[in-house]
This record gives structure tokens, C-alpha cells and sequence, in this order.
């Protein structure tokens, strides 16, 4: 049987709550996953079932893939029993990803609301790894409340590097500490100082989002052939099979998860 649809064994090495509804894994393959930014893996819990799950970390040499699951239904509900030492299986990778020649020579701007930052995180970690071949990055990240944050000292890390720059937000602060500033994504747009000739944008977050954050990119010039969303959320099989994922003749698994948002003129429910 191909070994698309045969899951390889994961042992989770590393399993701790980021939020009350999110945990993060480090699971260790027997091999490299070889993936590239932006794909995904489908993960299953032996006798429970498989769900699909963004890689949340780099391209990597050696064997270990990360993750951050959020407890929505069976098989995230049964990962959140889990712990170290434990075994899961990982089909994949699969999607298109972020492809970094896209980005080569050019600013970039990555515009992560909630559990968007997690896909992204991905593309973040390989542009800063080579962070010579890219010009000014910026880094927009938003959730609901401070709690809810994901990866807050890497945000801080990032703000670090030369050339980067993180704006964190929340909607509310719900008399939570909170450093960052309040309102959502699609407020610093317009004050940032973007050159829409060298600007490349990725967008991932809730749907409801995108249209908002593209219509503020429009604004600053940015156009649609310039502009990347990640779609990940309808995945369901991985290799265009079950048609869960599918839009008119393009299947988000295997087409995407990422799209350049030109290629989705003609599908307008793809957001």
C-alpha cells in the first residue's frame, strides 16, 4: 500500500499546555519529514481516528515534527490524554506549503490571527533561518486575549533579530497584563510603511479574517498576486479523495493549503 495512506509511528517526546484549549507536541519519525512551510500532516490516535494538523515548525534535518493542537473533537480530544512517551501516527507531508523563492528579495508581511500563528510559525522559523535572502519581515499577530497567545516568548524573540518587527494584539485584555496593543489585526495596516512593488504578504487565521486584512492590503497597493493565504482548515483526507476539502475542480489538499489569493479570483467560497 502507498505510503501515502500508511501512517509512520511518532513517539511525542515533548507534550505542554500553551492555553487552556492548546497544547504543543515535539513528536520524534523514524526519518526527516522533508516538508516544506505552510504544509500539513495527517495525525492519528490508534483506535480513535486521524485528523489533519499544520506543522508548526521549520524545515529541519533531523527527525522531529512540531505541532500545537487545539481540542475541538475525538482525535484532538484523545491527543489531549496523551503524553510523553506515547505513540500517534503521522501521514504526510501534504499540500503545496510556501515556496521561499516567492519571497526571495522582498519584504514580507505576515498578517497570524489565533491559531493562524501556528501554520506561519513554519514559514517564520525558514525565513529568519536565512533571514539574508529576505528584506524587512514583519510580523502581525493577534488572538482574543492574552491567555489565549501562542508561542509569546518566540514573539519575542523574533522582535530581536535585525530587520524583524512583531506587533502583538489582542481584541481584549479582560484586565489580563498585557504589553502588546489592543484591536485587531487589520489595525496596523495602515500605518505601516509598505512598498507594494517589494511587499509579499501570508495570511493565515480565522476565515472572517481574510477578507478584512486583504481589503486593508488593497488599500496600501498590495495586490492579490502578491498576497498568500493558507486555507489548512478544510482538510480532511490529504490526497484529494474524499472531496471534504474540494472547490469546483480544485482540491484544497493537494492545490493548497496555500494559494496565491490571484489563483482563487474565480472561487469566491474559498474564503
Amino acid at each position: 500500500m502507498s505510503a501515502l495512506y500508511v501512517p509512520r509511528p511518532a513517539r511525542i517526546v515533548a507534550a505542554l499546555a500553551f492555553t487552556e484549549r492548546e497544547r504543543f507536541y515535539r513528536v520524534e519519525l523514524d526519518r526527516p519529514l522533508g516538508h516544506r512551510p505552510g504544509q500539513f500532516v495527517m495525525l492519528s490516535v490508534l483506535g480513535v481516528g486521524e485528523a489533519p494538523i499544520s506543522i508548526s515548525c521549520g524545515p529541519r534535518a533531523d527527525n522531529v515534527l512540531e505541532m500545537v493542537i487545539r481540542r475541538i473533537g475525538t482525535v484532538t480530544g484523545a491527543m489531549d490524554r496523551l503524553g510523553t512517551g506515547d505513540t500517534v501516527g503521522v501521514r504526510g507531508p501534504f499540500g503545496s506549503g510556501f515556496h521561499l523563492a516567492d519571497f526571495e528579495g522582498q519584504d514580507v508581511l505576515l498578517v497570524c490571527g489565533g491559531l493562524g500563528l501556528v501554520p506561519l510559525r513554519s514559514l517564520i522559523q525558514a525565513l529568519i533561518a536565512e533571514r539574508g535572502r529576505f528584506g524587512r519581515i514583519t510580523i502581525i499577530s493577534g488572538c482574543r486575549t492574552p491567555d489565549a497567545e501562542l508561542y509569546r516568548d518566540e514573539l519575542r524573540e523574533w522582535a530581536q533579530v535585525d530587520g524583524v518587527s512583531v506587533i502583538r494584539l489582542v481584541d481584549e485584555t479582560r484586565h489580563q497584563p498585557w504589553a502588546g496593543q489592543v484591536g485587531l489585526v487589520t489595525a496596523p495596516i495602515p500605518t505601516l510603511d509598505l512598498d507594494p512593488e517589494r511587499t509579499v504578504a501570508a495570511l493565515c487565521g480565522p476565515p472572517v479574517m481574510y477578507k478584512f486584512v486583504v481589503m486593508a492590503l488593497a488599500r496600501q497597493g498590495i495586490g492579490a498576486d502578491r498576497i498568500f493565504v493558507d486555507l489548512e482548515r478544510r482538510m480532511r483526507c490529504g490526497v484529494g479523495k474524499c472531496g471534504h476539502c474540494q472547490i469546483n475542480e480544485v482540491t484544497c489538499c493537494r492545490q493548497g493549503p496555500v494559494f496565491r489569493l490571484s489563483a482563487l479570483a474565480g472561487l469566491p467560497e474559498a474564503l
